[in-house]
């Protein structure tokens, strides 16, 4: 099988569990020698190694501008540049109606869904630029154009991401940078945990293919828009949600 990111620096933040784990594993299937950041350190990269690839543990937290700047500055240190970057660290937040919703609850969703969002392009497209090539790929989700009763702050934050990535895309893909977003809908990882069985059942009946979608098939996506394959695609906002925003 042909490795699609042989060679290739790739860095995933939220990389220790659900779509961001699955996409480096596949990242490193296909070549790419792996950064991966979160808060805390898992198997990921044991695993990654097992199998004979390459990965690296930088731990950040994305909602501090200090860490993002870090995170860039470590993996050029460790491997030499940056060619692909998925940004995908994100928490669901607090679950109320706006007006019951806390200050301090809004804040952080913000805090690490969007400005850290802002903070790693912010660091990664300076490294692209001085190396002249680059793909970003953002983490958004269906919420990013719709809405969802009670997820104020994370609807807000998914809806700056694909404008974030939109304008991004503008100003840079004459820069030999594409930046994307990707679109899930619910999908079944640690973030839904906090969900009951009734309530994981009360999501399913939302999407018509009929169950819930599963980290792997959002790294595939993933995947392509960051390799060779999508060297016309940018600005673009692509769901993978089961047909929930075709009703």
């Amino acid at each position: 099988m042909e490795q699609l990111l042989k060679g290739k620096v790739a860095l995933v933040t939220g990389g220790t569990s659900g779509i961001g784990q699955a996409t480096a594993f596949l990242y490193a299937f296909h070549g790419a020698k792996v950064v991966v950041s979160d808060l805390h350190y898992t198997d990921t990269i044991s695993r990654i190694k097992e199998k004979g690839g390459d990965a690296t543990f930088v731990m950040a937290d994305v909602s501090k501008a200090s860490d993002c700047e870090q995170l860039i500055n470590r993996t050029i240190e460790i491997y030499g540049r940056i060619d692909i970057a998925f940004n995908n660290a994100g928490i669901l937040g607090e679950t109320n109606n706006l007006a019951d919703t806390s200050l301090e609850g809004f804040a952080q969703v913000i805090a690490i869904n969007l400005s850290g969002v802002f903070f790693c392009m912010k660091y990664e497209i300076a490294a692209m630029l001085k190396q002249g090539s680059g793909v970003i790929v953002n983490m958004a989700s269906i919420l990013g154009t719709v809405g969802f009763a009670t997820y104020s702050g994370y609807v807000a934050a998914k809806h700056g991401v694909v404008g974030l990535t939109k304008n991004a895309a503008l100003e840079y893909s004459k820069k030999n940078i594409r930046i994307n977003c990707v679109a899930p809908a619910f999908i079944n990882t640690p973030l839904l945990d906090t969900i009951d069985a009734n309530g994981k059942e009360s999501l399913v009946v939302k999407h018509p293919i009929g169950r819930l979608g599963v980290s792997e098939e959002v790294a595939e996506l993933v995947l392509w828009l960051s390799s060779d394959m999508a060297s016309f695609a940018t600005g673009g906002y692509y769901p993978i949600d089961g047909g929930y925003l075709a009703q």
